[in-house]
């Protein structure tokens, strides 16, 4: 199969068909680096290390895909679990750890400066920002636009109601927009 084709595949599929095709989890890769990044950044505001860790989190699913059950969830959220453990890994150690990307043989993460700007780029003034948000709209907005979860995950978590996490998002965003001049 081309890339062509597993283009056309949903992301549970790549998984499934990366057990016995890499092709198909370069796919996925591809599809969701970029909210990795985004997602590590927001939480670490490091370039490199929010790449290392982005670097690990994708080892550590392409090891894991065996492991995926479409059943059982989305593969989107499957990979945000696993982002989740590695940054809490990270941050218990102090330190990212590299053993996944260990374990599937992949060379040291060599990274430019202009790949460290491309990274940097993504945290932009308005993550700098979200730190003058109360705590509430705070979380909400972070587990809504920074980790992708859905708003009913984010209700439970937060022992509220989708309604309330929609008014706080919305408000947040509100805020941002004045903030930034922006209509």
């Amino acid at each position: 199969m081309g890339v062509g084709i597993w283009g056309r595949l949903s992301d549970e599929e790549l998984l499934d068909a990366s057990r016995r095709e890499p092709a198909a989890f370069g796919v996925f890769y591809e599809r969701h680096e970029q909210r990795m990044l985004r997602y590590f950044v927001g939480h670490v505001g490091d370039a490199e290390v929010a790449a290392d860790l982005t670097a690990e989190t994708f080892a550590a699913a392409l090891a894991g895909a065996h492991r995926f059950r479409a059943r059982k969830g989305r593969a989107v959220a499957w990979l945000f679990g696993i982002a989740r453990n590695t940054l809490a890994v990270s941050k218990r150690r102090g330190r990212v750890e590299a053993r996944a990307r260990r374990r599937i043989g992949a060379p040291p993460l060599v990274l430019t400066d202009e790949v460290i700007e491309r990274i940097e780029a993504l945290s932009g003034p308005a993550l700098e920002l979200v730190e003058e948000l109360p705590a509430d709209q705070q979380e909400a907005l972070r587990a809504r636009i920074v980790d992708d979860r859905e708003y009913a995950d984010i209700a439970k978590d937060l022992r509220c109601s989708e309604q309330v996490v929609r008014k706080r998002i919305s408000r947040a965003l509100a805020q941002l927009r004045d903030q930034l001049g922006e209509p």
